[in-house]
């Protein structure tokens, strides 16, 4: 929301914060955006012309998703400079401290999206017994990669960094304290916003410093992203320091627009002070932008370190953190804030301004006939003449970079006041009727909005409303006149009335006992805070509305029932002979014969039942049948369940079940002689009979002197007078045969006979 600053108020409207594409894929992956080294002589080494050195090494990145980690350890380098030629002196793995965040709101003018922060930890480097040199010692580390996103350079992603310090011959030989950084610089700035930063450092021995924009130091690249073998190869993600040595390469930049002394641009250009550090500007271009400083140390005008930091300055559009809100009834244009009184000249305005971290003073002015009502109150209160229309504003952050006003287009307005009231018959259930008693001041009232407290509604001036159940219910009235003003009213209709007409299921009921009988009752309006009685004629009674009911007599049954409302009003009603039960059938059967089996299977059922009037026969699914006394031949052997169901004339029945075994008979009889004499008749020896459900066979011929001479499991198998039915012919004379089996039922059966061989 933009609002327009009362004159003379400096205001300062940011666009909203759209965040371009650009940015918001910042946090892609964690990546390098900074870092420097600085150093501190210790003193004197434990060898004689050495020195002791205290190296802080700080890195940034940024800490919005999750890519690589600080490198831990880290490889530093260490490397001696000596007429131009540079040698590996000392390859040191350093492990980093606690990681931090860095505080984000640096500007409170700017809101940070949410994926832009930024993450620091320190190395420190501890160099001992050092030796003097005619020459400069260099301290570095290189690290793959920088964001893809960057702005002002080339091939961002395949370009690393290179953090180093350099301490010279002089610096050595006075065991010198280099400088330091005092802050580290702002996440974000905003566009088209002039830009004030104080890059400064610190010396404690009070040398001369200079400033000024120098290019950032390329380190590695993407090889080893696929091969791990790459990885310390000097354009591979982790350079090995042994091979990598100086001088390095710059980073290019992408010319002509942008060269490191302008790095946010030539068209919009930044400047450094030379002596103070003081960054100045205003950005004219959105984006990603690596910033080199160069900071040089001079002492007697001999150069005695060069401090190197590399950063990156996210420039955004940025919307200011303050706006101006009021509570309103309208707002028009997104500045102008509507409130209406309606009967009360004594007005509180609720500030609803953000952020409130942000804002540090509020006035409210309001201009009434020529004088002023002021407050610096959050929430001011102010008392107007009467009724009519009154113009003011609200201002936060008065002279202040971020501010923003509303203003105000109050209306008090006459007051309207809803009323109402109703009647209705207390115990006869009818219509309430409802009469409107509302007033206003102004011309008319428009609109009339009533809610019953049942889930209805209306907007008729003086409705009738009928209840469909009792209770307490309250009632709403919403009244509107011609200034959009409103009141509400609400009242509490007790409806508590008599059914006017008592319905009740069954109307009538004819059932044999035992039934248990559901009494519905549809009378309306009623619920449980009434009091019910029912007297069901049996001596049962219930004070359910809609009770259930187990009549166990026969006989005719005369119903009453009775209704009191809460507030007293009473009713009953009496239904006559409403219930008739009669007794209920009993089903009962015999058949005959008593045994039934496979050979004699017709049975005869003859009926035992009492107080029916119908039958139904069901043998075993095989059959069925309606006759009273029926005949059925069963088909199968085995146990039959025959279920015989009485019908009464009031739809009662009654069943019964009974089993019936119908056994599968296997009769054998074995005879005394046989003639195996070759004459066709008579020739072989076999039990004779009924052999069906036979489950075990066995059949044994022996001599009178215990030789066994046949045996089979074959019933169809008979001896014909040989030993095993093979060979000579037995001599004529008597056997023993024996005869085992099991029947259908599993039972043993074991038959012998003595049996003559006749020739």
């Amino acid at each position: 929301m933009m609002h327009t600053l009362h004159p003379g108020i400096r205001s300062r409207l940011l666009m909203s914060l759209l965040i371009l594409l650009s940015v918001a894929e910042w946090s892609y992956g964690r990546h390098i955006v900074g870092g420097e080294i600085f150093y501190n002589c210790m003193g004197n080494g434990s060898i004689a012309d050495t020195r002791n050195y205290r190296m802080t090494m700080k890195i940034y990145r940024d800490c919005a998703s999750g890519g690589a980690d600080f490198d831990n350890p880290a490889r530093i380098g260490v490397y001696s400079h000596i007429n131009g030629v540079y040698t590996f002196v000392r390859d040191l793995r350093v492990n980093h401290g606690f990681v931090t965040g860095l505080e984000a709101q640096e500007n409170p003018c700017l809101i940070l999206p949410p994926n832009v922060c930024v993450e620091e930890t320190s190395y420190i480097i501890n160099l001992n017994n050092l030796p003097l040199i005619q020459g400069s010692y260099i301290v570095s580390w290189q690290r793959c990669c920088r964001n893809n996103t960057i702005t002002n350079i080339n091939n961002p992603n395949d370009t690393g960094a290179t953090f180093t310090i350099e301490v010279t011959e002089e610096a050595q030989r006075t065991c010198n304290n280099g400088p330091q950084f005092n802050s580290f610089p702002p996440i974000g700035i905003c566009v088209n916003d002039p830009l004030n930063f104080d890059h400064s450092a610190t010396d404690t021995e009070g040398d001369q410093i200079t400033y000024e924009f120098c290019a950032p130091l390329r380190g590695g690249g993407p090889l080893g992203v696929d091969n791990p073998a790459q990885q310390e190869l000097c354009d591979g993600i982790t350079p090995n320091p042994k091979n990598c040595l100086p001088p390095y390469l710059d980073v290019q930049f992408k010319v002509p627009n942008y060269t490191p002394t302008s790095p946010l641009g030539t068209v919009s250009p930044i400047f450094i002070n030379p002596i103070t550090g003081l960054i100045t500007g205003t950005p004219g271009l959105t984006g990603q932008f690596v910033v080199g400083i160069c900071v040089k140390e001079y002492r007697n005008g001999i150069l005695l370190s060069v401090l190197r930091r590399d950063f990156q300055f996210n420039v955004l559009n940025c919307s200011s953190a303050v706006t101006a809100d009021i509570k309103a009834d309208a707002v028009v244009g997104g500045q102008e804030f509507i409130l209406n009184s309606c009967g009360n000249n004594t007005v509180t305005f609720k500030n609803e301004s953000q952020i409130e971290k942000y804002i540090k003073t509020y006035r409210w002015i309001f201009d009434v006939n020529g004088n002023t009502l002021e407050s610096t109150d959050r929430d001011a209160t102010f008392t107007f003449p009467g009724i009519g229309n009154y113009k003011g504003m609200m201002i936060v952050n008065e002279g202040e970079q971020c501010g923003d006003t509303a203003f105000i287009n109050l209306n008090v307005f006459p007051s309207i006041h809803a009323d109402f009231e109703f009647d209705y018959d207390t115990c006869i259930g009818g219509p309430v009727s409802f009469k409107d008693k509302s007033v206003t001041n102004a011309q008319n009232i428009t609109q009339w909005d009533w809610d019953f407290g049942d889930a209805t509604a209306s907007q008729v001036r003086n409705p009738n409303h009928l209840y469909q159940s009792p209770g307490l219910h309250p009632v709403e009235l919403i009244v509107e006149d011609n200034n959009e003003c409103k009141d509400t009213a609400t009242n509490v209709v007790s409806y508590f009335p008599v059914p006017p007409l008592l319905i009740i299921k069954p109307s009538k009921y004819s059932a044999c006992v035992p039934e248990k009988i559901k009494f519905t009752n549809l009378s309306v309006p009623i619920d449980n805070t009434y009091k019910i009685r029912w007297e069901f004629g049996d001596g049962g009674v219930s004070d359910q509305i809609s009770p259930t009911h187990e009549y166990t007599e026969a006989g005719n049954y005369t119903v009453h029932l009775e209704i009191t409302s809460p507030i007293g009003c009473y009713t009953e009603e009496t239904f006559p002979n409403l219930i008739t039960m009669e007794a209920s059938p009993e089903a009962g059967f015999s058949y005959t014969p008593d045994v039934i089996n496979s050979i004699q299977s017709t049975a005869t059922f003859t009926d035992l039942s009492t107080g029916g009037t119908g039958w139904y026969w069901d043998f075993g699914g095989e059959a069925r049948s309606f006759i009273r006394n029926p005949t059925y031949t069963f088909q199968d052997t085995g146990r039959h369940d025959v279920m015989q169901i009485v019908f009464h004339p009031n739809g009662c029945t009654d069943t019964l079940i009974q089993t019936i075994d119908i056994e599968p008979v296997v009769q054998f009889f074995l005879p005394n002689a046989f003639t195996p004499n070759y004459d066709g008749k008579n020739e072989t020896y076999k039990p004779k009979g009924l052999a069906e459900g036979v489950s075990f066979y066995n059949l044994g011929i022996w001599t009178r002197w215990g030789e066994k001479v046949f045996e089979t499991a074959n019933p169809d198998e008979g001896w014909n007078g040989r030993k095993n039915n093979a060979g000579q012919d037995l001599p004529v004379g008597v056997y023993l045969c024996v005869l085992q089996y099991r029947d259908a039922r599993n039972r043993p059966v074991e038959l012998r006979e003595f049996v003559t061989l006749v020739r």
